[in-house]
């Protein structure tokens, strides 16, 4: 084996970490005996030699000995080594991909190719190791074919050849999936896989398999599917409850959905079947994936200090006990092909939220989340549903619920009881401590202060006893409002009390993000304390807090006059158009302000033309003297800057006309600026109904899609921002705006 490999000259070459001299002993690492040193080998290969999916150089020089690899049935965990040249050779670079490669690119995208001709180009083994006797090496190489192969009807063909004779389960998955593969690579076979599928589906196959069929069904031929998916869907899940080994002992409960009350015994066994490694006796992670009870009894898998093991490891832990740790997979595909669906979609979630078995409930609440982010619907009773599971013994169900719940503000209302209950039987959850940086609420706390619900506020008011606050409880506060009054006093004495020193910052925000939410002037004095005593680390950031506050407290913030006055004598700056701005807000001295958000238009900064020209919007027609200044921003290079100059010239003109071409076309062009182009239109409506601004908000309101969903990522705050933008379309068609700067409902 590897005839050759030290003719190669690995050390002129390079991977992600340097030079690839050290590429023969990871090679070599996994044709070894010993399972750490493979695992070992392969995170280097996959962090190194194929980082992120990059193909270097030396990771077209590896081909050949993986392939060498693959085929030698006395190497073990050849599957893995399946799935690492399916990785590398898998790249597909569309006519679009290459008409955006710029000169840096090249070689990058060159190395892409020859990897998908290399490794296509040996694809024929694969055929060969569909029946091996590895199971690990079948349920790797069936994708590998649908992936890598020149003749995906030969593929089809033997996977349906394969399908009847193969005995292992997730094996049969595999080969469904791969299917459902080339339907999507190679679209004119997709009828042909669909037909198949259809027949799957129908006849009276184990549950899984038919799961699979509609799953990769949804993916490649949504409109094949059945009609009555939903019903079909939940009685294949009720089927693999009920199969033998289906639910674990303790994974089922009563059999309305709801979980068996406390009878006060001993919590059960660590998930993995190992006793828990923190407590008096318990092990570490080498008992990676045990389900016996005893540790004695367990198989001993070492987990190897690597990604890859973390990786192993935390599927173990999380497939453990499982009766089909695949049906989960199974079900995010369906979803995924369902897409636009969103109704079907709801109904199949709330089933499983239904179910008594409680992994069919932690995968429903974990993909609720991923439905409600993405799409807009009604969700009054999956919310619900999301919130009974708060009350589950088991805790990973309950800690899933309450993220699922912080992540959507008001829309989960239907679960703000639930919420308070969790809430007042967990006093240990209000606030999460971290092995590094500041501590931060608990889930639950801010989910429900995120409805504005006043029972978060005893767990505020504890947060703020800590000897360190946690960073995110002024934004709690803040949501609350008016109900978090009673935690302006405690506020105040925590701020009075920070050391204005290098770590002010990170003490003060908090504070001051509270008492602007409070709009709290009776802490002028302590705000005005560090504003004057900023220390020079992060005292922009500090002083920026401290202003914004200020600002909030309008006219009780008086005291602070005489500082702000004297913070605009360098105008240009973002700190004068900072203090301009609040000066505003608490004295409404327009002489004063004016020339200095006027001079702030020209500064060298962009974020501080972007500020300026916010600022002069909130004058209103007082500033009707800037819209000059505001005209020749509309045609900026800089898109923010141009939203930004138009909203504020259509508020200090009052005349619309001028800058609905700039708001729209910004619209258009990035969809993440739709809220700030909403907010405006907003506050100077009512939108006329025959209007091109009008048609844009409709189309907005009728879509399903949320705007700012995206494939593989999201934020925190997405579903929150989506749901405020529909509030303001809704208001700038109403022409309800008219209420004050910052209103959206």
């Amino acid at each position: 084996m590897f005839s050759g490999i030290d003719e190669v000259d690995w050390a002129s070459m390079e991977h992600a970490y340097g030079p690839a001299d050290d590429v023969p002993v990871l090679l070599r690492g996994l044709a070894s005996a010993d399972p750490a040193e493979r695992e070992s080998a392969l995170d280097g290969m996959y962090g190194a030699v194929h980082h992120q999916g990059d193909v270097y150089a030396c990771t077209l020089a590896c081909i050949p000995f993986l392939f060498e690899l693959v085929v030698d049935p006395a190497v073990q965990d050849r599957g893995s080594v399946v799935e690492l040249l399916t990785s590398i050779g898998g790249f597909d670079l569309d006519e679009d991909d290459e008409a955006e490669i710029d000169e840096d690119e090249i070689e990058g995208a060159a190395n892409y190719a020859m990897a998908a001709a290399a490794v296509t180009a040996g694809a024929g083994v694969f055929f060969e190791l569909i029946a091996d006797e590895d199971p690990g090496v079948r349920l790797a190489a069936p994708l590998a074919l649908a992936t890598l192969h020149r003749h995906p009807v030969r593929v089809l063909a033997l996977l349906r050849e394969r399908l009847p004779v193969e005995p292992d389960e997730e094996v049969r998955l595999a080969l469904v999936e791969a299917a459902g593969r080339v339907a999507l690579r190679h679209r004119p076979l997709a009828g042909r896989v669909a037909d198949w599928l259809t027949v799957l589906v129908d006849r009276v196959n184990a549950p899984g398999l038919r799961l699979a069929a509609l799953a990769q069904l949804a993916r490649c031929s949504p409109d094949a599917l059945p009609r009555d998916v939903v019903p079909v869907v939940s009685a294949l899940l009720r089927e693999l409850r009920e199969a033998p080994g289906g639910a674990p002992e303790g994974g089922r409960d009563r059999e309305d959905g709801a979980p068996e009350p406390d009878d006060g015994a001993e919590p059960a066994a660590d998930p993995a079947g190992c006793p828990d490694a923190d407590a008096p006796g318990g092990t570490d992670s080498e008992h990676v994936g045990c389900t016996d009870p005893d540790p004695a009894g367990c198989t001993e898998q070492v987990a190897a200090p690597t990604l890859v093991g973390q990786l192993r490891a935390l599927s173990a832990q999380e497939n453990a006990g499982r009766g089909a740790p695949w049906a989960a997979d199974l079900l995010r595909t369906l979803h995924v092909g369902l897409d636009d669906r969103v109704d079907d979609r709801t109904a199949l979630l709330v089933d499983q939220l239904r179910s008594p078995d409680r992994w069919q409930r932690i995968d429903a609440v974990r993909m609720s989340g991923g439905l409600i982010r993405a799409w807009r619907g009604s969700y009054e009773e999956l919310v619900t549903l999301v919130g009974a599971q708060l009350a589950d013994p088991e805790p990973r169900l309950a800690d899933a619920a309450s993220h699922v719940l912080e992540e959507l503000f008001t829309l989960a209302t239907p679960a703000a009881d639930a919420l308070a209950a969790r809430l007042a039987a967990d006093p240990a959850g209000w606030v999460k401590e971290w092995a590094s940086g500041p501590p931060g609420l608990g889930s639950t706390v801010k989910a429900l202060a995120r409805l504005g619900d006043a029972r978060a506020v005893p767990a505020l008011a504890a947060a703020l006893e800590l000897p360190e606050v946690p960073h995110d409880v002024g934004f709690a506060v803040a949501r609350l409002g008016p109900a978090a009054q009673p935690l302006a006093g405690a506020l105040r004495r925590r701020l009075a009390g920070v050391r204005l020193d290098e770590g002010a910052y990170d003490r003060a925000s908090p504070l001051l993000a509270g008492l602007t939410g409070l709009r709290a002037g009776e802490a002028t004095p302590e705000v005005l304390r560090v504003l004057r005593g900023a220390p020079e680390y992060r005292g922009e950031w500090l002083r920026t807090a401290a202003l914004r506050a200020l600002g909030s407290f309008g006219p009780a913030a008086r005291e602070a006059v005489p500082e702000l006055r004297a913070m605009l004598r360098r105008p240009g700056t973002g700190a004068a158009t900072e203090a301009a701005e609040a000066l505003w807000a608490v004295a409404g001295d327009r002489e004063a302000v004016l020339p200095v958000l006027i001079e702030g238009l020209g500064s060298d900064q962009v974020h501080d033309r972007r500020a300026a020209a916010t600022a002069l919007g909130a004058l209103g027609p007082q500033a009707a003297v800037a819209a000059p200044r505001l005209r020749g921003l509309l045609a900026h290079d800089e898109l923010w800057l141009r939203v930004d100059a138009a909203a504020a010239l259509r508020e200090v003109t009052g005349r619309a006309e001028e800058s609905a071409e700039v708001l729209l076309a910004a619209w258009e062009k990035n969809r993440h600026v739709r809220v700030r182009v909403a907010e405006c239109l907003a506050r100077t409506g009512p939108v006329d109904p025959a209007s091109a601004t009008a048609q844009v908000l409709r189309a907005e309101l009728s879509s399903v899609r949320r705007h700012n969903a995206l494939d593989g990522g999201y934020g925190s705050h997405d579903t929150y921002e989506d749901e405020k933008l529909l509030a303001l379309c809704r208001q700038a068609l109403r022409g309800t705006g008219k209420t004050g700067r910052g209103s959206t409902a």
